[in-house]
């Protein structure tokens, strides 16, 4: 099992990479956002950013823009999310990324009133995208969102999408499974459903209300039980703690707590 964490987009990456590199990481998840990595700033520090990611041993996943409206009905703000979108894999490609984490498109604003559309532009986006990846030769692992996404959130909104683009692996996140999640059971359907297309893990406790990246252990998920799960599949790939918190021991703390999960 490799383990990550994320940068925090406020901050220069090379500071980024330092930091998470001291705290004993294995890779980096490249959050690629502005203002500070934004993919123009990263291209334009390609060679120290490689530099320093090798001195430091430290691997490599990006997470592609989240910032962005990739559905929108406005077709100009459409067409400029998705330039920023494949900007930015070529970006990651540069650097020599073999994996990219990719949110599926929001239904925002009029959208979640003519889902239909929204749907349609989401599905034209990811062909576009998974096009791109294929002659990059780069692995796309589309994350699970949270219900107000309002597209890929459930297990029957994945079915859908690996079987019209079966090359696309899953990132499965906890927390935005557990959002408003415990009465089904999203994460562990999700976890169960879709095991041998899991291809990358985000990892951060909540209590099932917002997204708030809390340290494992902090909130109300069922890490041990999914842990299990993961096992029993024999899963043993890139797993990036997304605990947001000024005390970055606490991300430390919340690797130890799941390797040694792992380890019994």
């Amino acid at each position: 099992m490799k383990f990550g964490a994320m940068n925090f987009p406020i901050i220069p990456v090379l500071e980024e990479i330092d930091s998470i590199a001291r705290l004993g990481f294995d890779y980096l998840e490249l959050a690629m956002d502005p203002p500070m990595a934004h993919h123009s700033i990263i291209s334009a520090n390609q060679s120290a950013i490689a530099t320093a990611l090798k001195d430091n041993d430290l691997g490599l996943v990006c997470h592609l823009p989240t910032f962005v409206s990739t559905a929108d009905l406005t077709e100009s703000l459409r067409r400029a999310s998705v330039t920023e979108m494949r900007q930015s894999l070529d970006v990651a490609f540069a650097l020599g990324a073999e994996k990219v984490v990719l949110h599926p498109s929001i239904a925002g604003g009029m959208g979640a009133f003519v889902l239909a559309t929204a749907k349609g532009y989401a599905f034209d986006f990811l062909a576009e995208m998974v096009e791109a990846a294929r002659q990059l030769n780069i692995t796309i692992c589309l994350e699970n969102m949270f219900p107000r996404n309002l597209l890929g959130v459930l297990p029957d909104d994945f079915q859908e999408i690996f079987t019209v683009f079966p090359s696309l692996k899953f990132t499965l996140d906890t927390g935005h499974a557990n959002i408003d999640g415990q009465q089904d059971g999203r994460l562990m359907r999700l976890a169960e459903r879709f095991g041998d297309r899991i291809g990358h893990l985000h990892f951060s406790d909540n209590h099932g209300k917002r997204d708030d990246h809390l340290a494992i252990g902090k909130g109300i998920i069922d890490f041990p039980g999914l842990v299990r799960h993961l096992k029993k599949i024999g899963y043993d790939d890139t797993l990036t703690l997304e605990v947001f918190d000024k005390d970055r021991r606490l991300l430390v703390e919340s690797r130890e707590r799941i390797k040694s999960l792992f380890a019994h």
